[in-house]
């Protein structure tokens, strides 16, 4: 009998990763996050994505930025203007309006299933993310107790949709969410609705709690459907006349908080116009 030594080793027959599409994903993944985190309404300028930096800073080739770019289009998030560059989208509007109707129906539908199915312990946490405001969320306009409400705010709409159980639900608003959050961090600090936001919230949790379907849906539509009530009103920024902006430009800006020195997320400008503005 042979010696165990002698025997040929086995190997595994394995094809090569395919590394490009690994790292396109991992791009795609990274860019809709840092894009989904932005303020794009709260400037007129566009927002010209660097895909030089966006691969350096990123650590990859060109290629996966480019490939995952080429999704993120395909979805509607970004837009390719010849001999211009890659720029954010930003919706008019009309087409703000036309979303956050949408997203009222989906969002009220969502606030039923939560009366109806949700656990009392998922209710209990939508209580103590408002209770922390309860008394109004303090401080001047765009000052740090606002921010925090306006962050808290969006995570309690995220919630009414994660806490319904509906996989379809949460899917048909993902992509509306860029945008949905975007506008209503624009909008809280315009005309005190960041105190009658509090009241509606407050009311929705009282329905939810008292599993009553019917007022819980109603509420949520009417919470939203003021909200694009009042984008159609004040609304007018949205259709501005954008301001172009060049590669050397892009790179040049100064620091924004929707990224510092050298981040290759850039707006035109350094100011919005709703600095120190109540819409």
């Amino acid at each position: 009998m042979p010696e165990a030594s002698t025997r040929p080793s086995s190997t595994l027959d394995m094809p090569r990763l395919d590394t490009s599409t690994s790292y396109r994903d991992l791009a795609y993944a990274a860019l809709k996050r840092a894009i989904t985190a932005m303020d794009i309404y709260d400037h007129a300028q566009e927002i010209r994505l660097d895909e030089r930096r966006l691969s350096q800073g990123l650590g990859v080739s060109r290629t996966p930025i480019r490939e995952a770019m080429t999704l993120l289009e395909q979805e509607g998030f970004v837009r390719t203007l010849p001999r211009r560059g890659i720029y954010v989208v930003r919706k008019t509007k009309r087409e703000i309006v036309e979303m956050i109707t949408v997203w009222a129906a989906l969002e009220s539908m969502a606030a039923r299933l939560v009366a109806l199915n949700a656990p009392d312990g998922d209710i209990a946490e939508l209580r103590r993310l408002m209770d922390a405001f309860h008394d109004g969320p303090d401080g001047q306009e765009g000052g740090e107790r606002l921010e925090e409400y306006s962050d808290a705010n969006i995570a309690f709409h995220q919630a009414i949709i994660r806490m319904s159980g509906c996989a379809l639900l949460a899917e048909l608003t993902e992509n509306l969410f860029i945008h949905m959050r975007a506008i209503r961090k624009v909008t809280i600090q315009q005309d005190n609705r960041a105190a009658r936001s509090i009241v509606d919230h407050m009311a929705m949790i009282e329905a939810l709690e008292r599993r009553d379907p019917e007022l819980a849906e109603r509420l949520a539509r009417e919470h939203t459907l003021g909200l694009a009530a009042h984008v159609e009103q004040h609304g007018d920024f949205l259709d501005t006349t954008i301001v172009s902006v060049s590669p050397a430009e892009a790179g040049a800006q100064g620091e924004r908080r929707n990224g510092g020195p050298g981040s290759p997320l850039r707006t035109a400008g350094p100011d919005g116009p709703f600095r120190g503005s109540r819409g």
